[in-house]
């Protein structure tokens, strides 16, 4: 065997740890070689190199036949040329045999620079291509080394990439020592003068989502889905989650049974608080929810402005602000609005009580077409455009008998317009009571008025009653009548007037 055999040996052992196919070994070798011709002829060469099976290398270098040579290293001159053979003509190629052997010591310095330089370009070619897609993942690894609090870390899968967790991604409530096992998520692919460069981070809300994911199977088969998670690292996390089959609860498999799924989480995150509320479309009903473990009294949402105004009861002030005004923080972030907190008092004081327990007293009061309304037929709602009825304020005044004036509208079409009118109306309750307690009101006061007109009837009722049971003695009718009167009425009546009242019974009973 070729005295080349360890040459090519030792470029096997070189990369031998580096995952490298026969084919990728044979490619770099000549790569190399390249590299080393270019150093001893003075330049790129044309050459043939062949690494046969048996170890040997075979070079031949080649160069084109010149009158004048302009580049050294790929050309020749005729006349040196036909030194070798004499029937060598301008234009045809000569090649000439290399011996690996014949190389220096820097022209095989060269080609092992060059094949660690196409190493490393493989590694990070193959970093980027396994990384590029994992943002949001977790992988695993133990530290390496701590610099100026920066966590190098070695992962377990891709020893050869460089992954660091930097102090700004670190929760402030742990601490690793040299040699620990340590979980983080990938946060982002960074480029850097030495190749890629992988960020991880424990403090990014990414981590909480990817090991809710580990933990949770539903999440990662895609039943459950999170919508929003925000975290302060080593305070309060809170995740809003969603379920895609209504069987399946997205807050109680999150949770587990008694608490095992999320207790998991949060043990890794050290201690970490996690509220787990159900997503929900509508911001109002949201932010009921991402106020958890307090409950809320009223919400008043704002969505020009993008504000929402919730009021808790007193007692439960201090659990909705949270920790140093955590909790209603995190809340607001969760449901992406801003969030005033305001206690019953503290609401009331503010000149709010109608607001505050009138719960259902604001009503849309804004104008909208006809034609967003789906009880009305386009034959129908044709024959109120013509008459320049298009929105839903043009017909609020309107009765049975004004449609049935218009063109095109027959008694049915006419109900239909009522009953949908009677279905977007609000009556005002609190003003029809009012209304109604007054008419009561004045209608007692009425009765209340001491007059021979009401208080004959009843002095006749009486009669008749004593006439049924048996004849009267004289005398005896009048403290009869006065037990009737209600006791408020007896004091509302003067002294007169009840002498009056009586001698007029007993006047009444002596005649009869």
């Amino acid at each position: 065997m070729s005295e080349q055999i360890p040459i090519v040996e030792a470029f096997r052992v070189m990369t031998a740890n580096k995952s490298l196919s026969e084919a990728e070994l044979h490619d770099l070798i000549r790569d190399g070689i390249h590299a080393a011709l270019a150093r001893r002829f003075d330049g790129p060469v044309d050459a043939e190199i062949e690494v046969q099976a048996d170890g040997d290398i075979r070079i031949v270098v080649l160069k084109e036949v010149v009158e004048v040579v302009e580049d050294p290293a790929r050309e020749i001159r005729l006349e040196e040329a036909r030194w070798d053979d004499p029937d060598f003509q301008v234009g045809d190629l000569m090649e000439i045999p290399v011996d690996f052997r014949d190389f220096g010591r820097g022209a095989v310095m060269a080609a092992k620079q060059r094949i660690i330089q196409r190493v490393r370009e493989g590694e990070r070619d193959k970093i980027r291509e396994e990384f590029n897609d994992r943002v949001g993942e977790l992988v695993s690894g133990e530290v390496q080394s701590i610099q100026r609090g920066t966590l190098v870390v070695l992962l377990n899968r891709a020893r050869e990439a460089e992954a660091i967790i930097p102090w700004r991604e670190q929760n402030p409530r742990e601490r690793f020592r040299q040699g620990e096992s340590i979980r983080a998520v990938l946060k982002k692919l960074e480029e850097t003068p030495r190749g890629p460069r992988l960020i991880l981070s424990r403090a990014d809300p990414l981590f909480v989502a990817a090991l809710f994911a580990l933990e949770v199977p539903e999440i990662y088969q895609g039943l459950i889905d999170i919508k929003e998670i925000v975290r302060e690292a080593g305070g309060r996390t809170k995740v809003a989650v969603s379920s895609r089959d209504e069987s399946v609860d997205p807050v109680g498999a999150c949770v587990g049974v008694k608490g095992s799924r999320v207790q998991a989480v949060v043990s890794e995150l050290g201690g970490e608080r996690i509220d787990i509320v159900p997503w929900h479309p509508d911001p109002e009903i949201f932010a009921r929810r991402a106020l958890a473990p307090a409950r809320v009294a009223k919400v008043i949402s704002d969505a020009s402005r993008r504000v929402i105004t919730a009021i808790v009861d007193d007692d439960q002030l201090s659990l909705a602000i949270g920790r140093n005004g955590q909790n209603v923080r995190l809340a607001s972030q969760l449901i992406g609005w801003q969030l005033d907190l305001y206690s019953s008092r503290d609401w009331m004081e503010r000149g709010a009580e109608s607001v505050l327990f009138g719960a259902d007293d604001e009503y849309e009061v804004a104008d909208f077409p006809l034609s967003e309304l789906d009880g009305i037929s386009p034959a129908t709602l044709a024959a109120l455009e013509a008459t320049g009825t298009s929105s839903f304020f043009d017909v609020l005044d309107k009765d049975r008998q004004d449609f049935l004036q218009v063109p095109g509208i027959g008694e049915e079409e006419a109900d239909s317009l009522m009953g949908l009118i009677d279905e977007l109306t609000v009556v005002d309750e609190s003003e029809a009571q009012a209304t109604a307690e007054g008419a009561e009101e004045a209608a007692e006061a009425g009765a209340e008025e001491p007059t021979g007109e009401l208080e004959a009837p009843e002095a006749e009722a009486e009669e008749l009653e004593g006439q049924a049971d048996g004849p009267l003695e004289d005398g005896a009718e009048a403290p009869e009548a006065e037990a009737e009167v209600e006791p408020e009425h007896e004091e509302q009546q003067e002294p007169a007037e009840e002498d009056s009242v009586e001698e007029e019974l007993v006047a009444e009973e002596r005649g009869s």
